[in-house]
């Protein structure tokens, strides 16, 4: 039987969010409901509010999440009601081209919930099809999913941390260890320490980088990415950041470069701060509207790599209870991702918050036992 919880919702372009009744359908073949203990508020979620991703209004806002399966649908295997799970919107299909080539981290075709979660009676638009976040929408008391879209994970880990591996923390770390290919030895710079690459340095360090060099205009962040692991930090509002890195690495660049930001400024410094024959990492998300000149001789010349890095190249299977064991061992900090925890009611003003640079992550809580376990420092 269907059930009407509250959730979050972008009505149209630009409006403030909405906390409103929704209707989520009993899960059908392949799907699972999933009550949401807590979500994170990634950008992401604000590119969707302002029609930054496609206009396909309203908008259930949140995908960064974890939770516990209430219930499952015909044929579901892979998790059963009480896992508790971390939701991720890379379902891997396992027949597209990538999977056929043992590639299932740039999956093609992943999967979502067939069914649609609408709006409930009474709601001036009642009955309406809402267009989950990612796949997901998470900011709501209960969501339906794919069944490929829950990982599970110990249960001994907080949701209000766990959650974050559904988006920002994983594209990070993964864009250093998975893309990046980062290893013992390297010399790494990270553009850009807002979450995303703070869990960038931190995966650097983790990989056994010894030299992590934090880039940013903000000596807030930059104080932050000492936290994570980064060894230098350079004020790039001040000073040349590729001048910088040079400077750090024996006049050569960085094996690594990571972009975290995504304009074409900071690429073009992720391009050039790196050693010939190094490797360059975009996971900042650009805008439509953005393009790049680099001579095409420079390109040639310097070698090495260029890539972009999908939602950390990252197989949740694989990585998220590899990352939740690291963080239960105490070398994993996700706590310290979490800035403050907040209610379902107060996303308009989260959002303020990280517009403004004053957040990390926003964490939603809606399952009140979660603030009993170890708040984040």
């Amino acid at each position: 039987m269907s059930q009407i919880v509250k959730g979050v919702i972008a009505r149209s372009e630009g409006a403030d969010v909405e906390v409103v009744d929704i209707v989520v359908p009993d899960p059908g073949p392949g799907e699972a409901v999933v009550k949401v203990e807590a979500c994170g508020v990634c950008h992401t979620d604000l590119h969707y509010r302002e029609g930054g991703i496609n206009d396909e209004f309203p908008f259930l806002l949140g995908h960064e999440a974890a939770g516990v399966v209430e219930a499952v649908g015909e044929g579901v295997t892979e998790v059963q009601p009480g896992d508790f799970v971390i939701l991720n919107w890379r379902a891997v299909c396992g027949q597209c081209r990538a999977c056929a080539k043992g590639e299932p981290w740039y999956c093609f075709n992943t999967h979502n919930a067939t069914q649609k979660m609408t709006l409930a009676e009474g709601d001036p638009m009642a009955g309406t099809e809402l267009s989950p976040a990612l796949g997901i929408g998470a900011f709501i008391e209960k969501t339906l999913v794919h069944a490929g879209q829950c990982t599970k994970v110990d249960r001994e880990a907080s949701a209000v941390a766990a959650g974050l591996l559904g988006c920002g923390v994983m594209a990070g770390f993964g864009a250093a260890v998975n893309t990046g290919g980062v290893t013992r030895g390297d010399s790494v710079a990270v553009i850009g320490c807002g979450g995303v690459g703070s869990a960038a340095i931190a995966g650097a360090s983790l990989a056994g980088a010894t030299k992590v060099i934090a880039i940013d205009v903000d000596e807030r962040k930059l104080e932050g990415a000492r936290r994570f692991g980064a060894t230098h930090v350079v004020n790039s509002s001040g000073v040349d950041p590729v001048e910088a890195v040079q400077q750090l690495t024996d006049g050569v660049g960085a094996d690594v470069v990571i972009d975290a930001v995504g304009r074409p400024e900071t690429y073009r410094q992720a391009f050039y701060a790196r050693d010939l024959a190094g490797t360059v990492v975009l996971v900042g998300v650009p805008t439509p509207d953005m393009e790049i000149t680099l001579p095409l001789l420079d390109v040639f010349g310097r070698g090495g790599s260029l890539k972009s890095s999908w939602y950390g190249d990252c197989l949740p299977s694989r990585d998220f209870p590899m990352l939740i064991d690291l963080y239960r061992q105490g070398r994993f900090d996700l706590d310290a991702f979490v800035t403050e925890t907040v209610e379902l009611g107060d996303v308009e003003q989260a959002f303020d918050r990280m517009n403004a640079g004053e957040v990390l992550r926003s964490v939603v809580v809606l399952d009140q036992s979660q603030l009993t376990k170890e708040e984040p420092a």
